[in-house]
């Protein structure tokens, strides 16, 4: 396949860690501006679209072209009602934030089914394992290690346990990979933040309420609690 790569040069690394590109045609830019024609591509993934849904213009533009999109802080149901994809919707949501691109099984979402076979050819071509999950803010995964990790700075502010000690319980108390304050990390503070009060936003559910302390490290002025 000639596959187009969009995205930042270290979360492009990131990316390559997952392997599966042997074979392919890949192009990596940092914007959607940098490169010609979507026709050229038989794949677009775009590894910053959350930050920019924008692009989803340029994507209805393009039926044709498949596009794995990083689309945690909103939706493909959302997408539709925003931008008009009269001749088809080619966007796949995917979940891409740092921390998460290498997960044996990718998390994806898509609007309908017959979507379905699409996803299935991309990933074969791949190599790479999935999971079809409910179109909605935060996905399955990213919203419960953000919550976590959230859930670890309220007790953490409220001086319940040191980070270490709530690192080390988690990790072997729930037999986790890794403790919320080291997933923090791994994901990057503000996107933890970022996808907490989009969850909260869309939900109104008070779990997602980002707390004082993770909110204060993350310098971001958001709703806490």
């Amino acid at each position: 396949m000639n596959i187009l790569v969009i995205g930042e040069g270290p979360h492009y690394a990131a990316f390559l860690e997952k392997g599966g590109l042997s074979g392919h045609r890949v192009q990596q830019v940092i914007s959607l501006e940098r490169t010609g024609s979507l026709a050229d591509y038989e794949l677009v993934i775009d590894l910053n679209f959350d930050e920019n849904t924008e692009r989803a213009g340029v994507y209805a533009r393009f039926p044709q072209v498949p596009v794995l999109a990083c689309i945690v802080r909103t939706s493909l149901s959302e997408l539709m009602n925003n931008y008009a994809f009269e001749q088809g919707f080619s966007i796949i949501g995917c979940n891409w934030l740092p921390g998460f691109l290498t997960m044996p099984v990718m998390e994806l979402s898509i609007i309908d089914y017959e979507q379905a076979t699409a996803v299935n050819d991309i990933m074969s071509a791949l190599g790479w394992e999935y999971e079809i999950v409910e179109d909605r803010v935060g996905l399955v995964t990213p919203r419960v290690i953000c919550m976590i990790i959230n859930e670890a700075y309220m007790a953490a502010q409220e001086g319940t346990a040191s980070r270490e000690d709530i690192n080390t319980a988690m990790r072997l108390g729930t037999n986790y990979p890794m403790g919320p304050f080291e997933w923090c990390d791994k994901i990057g503070i503000r996107n933890v933040c970022s996808v907490l009060d989009a969850v909260y936003r869309a939900t109104g559910n008070e779990r997602y309420k980002i707390s004082a302390l993770l909110a204060r490290e993350a310098g971001m002025d958001v709703a806490v609690m």
